[in-house]
């Protein structure tokens, strides 16, 4: 395909060949009118849990479209020739690169189509499509989406606007990290999600040129995790399968340009389990009351659980996007909650049901925990004749806590505690 150094080698020799900090200045510039700066939060729970001098969250969820994608669209849609803009442009994304295309479209007067993959949730479809672009739901995975984008490209003349692997995109995601230069100059080590790399590959160009002793860290998911093995082979390496929550950053490599900038201007990668990023949706959104999607908690996730050794440093995480359907984002914080040692299920037999219901929620509550979930469970076998199963979902402040609440209902009259999912 057009692009895939892995067909045409086409591998830029240098990363100055791609990108320089002045073509990050210049998209500073470009886009000053359209995109939000947004904030830098420090946060004191956070260098308290992993250590470090500082944390400083740097929020692209509060980014126009939720995430940081505008900038780098709005960069290369903005500088194309004015027979392109009439043509049109095409894209493909997981959704947030969507958005970023769609309301740069509507604002630059562009028409835009996008072809984005079933997995993409449906409130990013909802909201591109509310941007005025075209929206094609094409493809099991992202690549199938990007083949088809490529092909509407070559059929109906199309602009194609890549969502990483692209100059002006790289030098437009760069600006967080001009930002983050600016709003945090203490800074020792940025942590960023990586998908396709366009935007650690601006994060790092910005502030290496300011500093090269600044650390750039590379986080990717367990399941999708393609750049430290082509950084240690020296050559793009592309996963032949991805499995990950995260779908934001579901990329299955690299490609020519980010790979040319990684090698020279990222300074490591490290990789983290969904588990592990859905705790940090759980976090952030409880400490820094800020909603993040699994690929925008993914640096959080590195730093809490000390992927990244950042004793007595200054660190900034860019939480790169929030665009999360609400189930989502409630089924991420009650995994979260569990490997948290905050959340239980079990199983109750229980007298007089409906009635029981009213006691079971008395005694959560009487012992300070929250009733999250109850519903009538199927019957097995094992279940007494003369008692109702039913499944509790509680939530407590720790292993201990949620040891009481059980121990509470199994004291009850009428209910009898069968199992439960603390260890």
């Amino acid at each position: 395909m057009p692009g895939d150094e892995e067909s045409d080698g086409s591998i830029p020799e240098s990363a100055d060949a791609v990108v320089t900090a002045a073509d990050v200045a210049a998209a500073r510039e470009r886009i000053a009118d359209v995109v939000h700066e947004t904030p830098l939060d420090v946060s004191t729970t956070f260098a308290e849990m992993s250590g470090a001098a500082s944390v400083g969250l740097k929020l692209e969820n509060m980014q126009r479209t939720g995430s940081f994608k505008i900038r780098g669209a709005y960069n290369t849609m903005a500088t194309l020739p004015a027979e392109a803009k009439a043509r049109g442009v095409v894209a493909a994304s997981a959704g947030n690169h969507a958005q970023g295309v769609a309301l740069a479209g509507r604002l630059l007067d562009i028409d835009t189509t996008v072809v984005v993959p079933e997995v993409t949730p449906a409130a990013k479809i909802t909201a591109t499509r509310g941007y005025g672009a075209e929206v094609l739901v094409e493809g099991d995975i992202y690549e199938r989406s990007y083949e088809r984008a490529l092909e509407l490209a070559d059929e109906e003349g199309y602009e194609f606007v890549h969502p990483f692997d692209d100059a002006g995109v790289i030098a437009g995601q760069g600006t967080v990290g001009a930002e983050i230069r600016e709003q945090y100059p203490e800074v020792d080590t940025v942590l960023v999600s990586i998908g396709g790399g366009g935007l650690i590959s601006g994060v790092a160009t910005a502030l290496k040129a300011h500093d090269p002793d600044i650390r750039v860290i590379g986080v990717q998911p367990e399941g999708a995790a393609h750049a430290k093995p082509s950084l240690e082979r020296d050559e793009i390496h592309r996963l032949s399968d991805i499995d990950t929550a995260a779908e934001g950053i579901a990329d299955a490599r690299l490609l020519g340009k980010t790979f040319a900038v990684l090698r020279e201007r990222v300074d490591d990668v490290v990789s983290v389990s969904d588990r592990e990023m859905a705790v940090a949706v759980t976090l952030l959104a409880e400490r820094a009351k800020t909603v993040a999607e699994a690929a925008g908690a993914a640096p959080v996730a590195a730093l809490l659980s000390k992927k990244v050794d950042a004793a007595d440093e200054h660190v900034a995480c860019v939480v790169s996007g929030g665009n999360v359907d609400l189930t989502e984002h409630a089924d991420l914080t009650r995994t979260g909650l569990f490997e948290l040692d905050r959340y239980a299920e079990a199983r109750l037999h229980v007298r007089e049901w409906p009635a029981a219901l009213g006691r079971v929620g008395d005694i959560v509550s009487g012992r300070g925990a929250g009733l999250d979930a109850v519903e009538r469970a199927d019957r097995t076998p094992d279940d007494p004749p003369n008692r109702t199963p039913v499944t509790v979902g509680v939530e407590g402040t720790g292993r201990d806590h949620l040891g009481e609440v059980f121990a509470s209902l199994d004291d009850a009259d009428g209910i009898a505690v069968s199992s439960h999912t603390l260890g």
